[in-house]
C-alpha cells in the first residue's frame, strides 16, 4: 500500500508561511490526484486544495489567493504553500491520494499540525 508522510507544520504568527510537504512512496502521477484536507475537533473534514497529474489544480475558497499546491513527481512530492496565515486556519492537515478511476482517496497520512497564533 502507499505510503503517506507529512512534514512542515508548527507554530507561527498571522500573516506568517508555511509549506507542508507529503512524501508519496509511489508515483504522484499513478496516483493520479494528491489532496490536502484539514480538520478541527468537532468539525467536519475540509478539502483544501488538489491537484491531479502533477498539473491542475483546485481550491477551497477560504485559500485561495493564500494557499498554492504543487509537486514535484521526480521526488513523489506534493507541497502545499500557505501565505498570509489567519487563526482560522489552526487544525490538523492531513495529505490523500488517489488511483486514476477511483472517485474516492484510498491513502492518507497521519497529519501535522498547523497552529497560527494572533
Amino acid at each position: 500500500q502507499v505510503q503517506l508522510v507529512e512534514s512542515g507544520g508548527g507554530l507561527v504568527q498571522a500573516g506568517a508561511s508555511l509549506r507542508l510537504a507529503c512524501a508519496a512512496s509511489a508515483s504522484i502521477f499513478s496516483l493520479n490526484t494528491m489532496a490536502w484536507y484539514r480538520q478541527a475537533p468537532g468539525k467536519q473534514r475540509a478539502l483544501v486544495a488538489t491537484i491531479t497529474n502533477g498539473f491542475t489544480t483546485n481550491y477551497a475558497d477560504s485559500v485561495k489567493g493564500r494557499f498554492t499546491i504543487f509537486s514535484d513527481n521526480l521526488k513523489n512530492t506534493v507541497y502545499l504553500q500557505m501565505n498570509s496565515l489567519k487563526p482560522e486556519d489552526t487544525t490538523l492537515y492531513y495529505c490523500a491520494a488517489k488511483e486514476r478511476g477511483r472517485t474516492e482517496y484510498s491513502y492518507w497520512g497521519q497529519g501535522t499540525q498547523v497552529t497560527v497564533s494572533s
